[in-house]
């Protein structure tokens, strides 16, 4: 007899909560026939949610490793050295041919590049490569990586 009063209690039991699970998430707590009733965390979607949200850590950990190793490609510009009083310092005139928005014509666009020049062998006229690089001061971010024709 204690066997049914057991049975019955622990039927009021799971009764009580199946009421509490659909007054709080109505749409995501379902009862089922053979297994009886389920929360939202219990449902296959939620699992299956749960799990890729922990796949999509692993990867992403492995990813900054990656980014932690490669870096991306630098920007590099080819140019004329317009000035070098500075010390360690020439200033690069890069040109580049754009194409007016309104008008459709070329127009030639000149950028004034602060580069790093470790040797300090760089003349006025001289034809350099520069390539983007950290911060070096308030506003040079480029180097000279090699010179490609000097000035006559």
């Amino acid at each position: 007899m204690t066997n049914e009063t057991n049975a019955t209690t622990d039927d009021a039991i799971v009764e009580a909560e199946t009421e509490v699970a659909s007054a709080s998430a109505p749409d995501r707590s379902t009862v089922d026939a053979e297994t009886g009733p389920t929360s939202a965390s219990e449902t296959p979607d939620a699992s299956a949610s749960e799990q890729s949200s922990t796949a999509s850590d692993q990867p992403d950990a492995s990813a900054s490793e990656q980014s932690d190793t490669e870096r991306a490609r630098r920007k590099a510009r080819e140019g004329f050295v317009v000035s070098n009083s500075m010390d360690k310092t020439v200033v690069v005139a890069v040109i580049e041919r754009v194409r007016h928005p309104k008008y459709n014509k070329f127009i030639n666009q000149t950028k004034r590049l602060y580069a790093h020049d470790e040797a300090n062998d760089v003349n006025v006229g001289d034809r350099v490569r520069v390539m983007e690089t950290r911060p070096m001061s308030k506003s040079k971010r480029w180097r000279v990586t090699d010179v490609l024709e000097r000035a006559k």
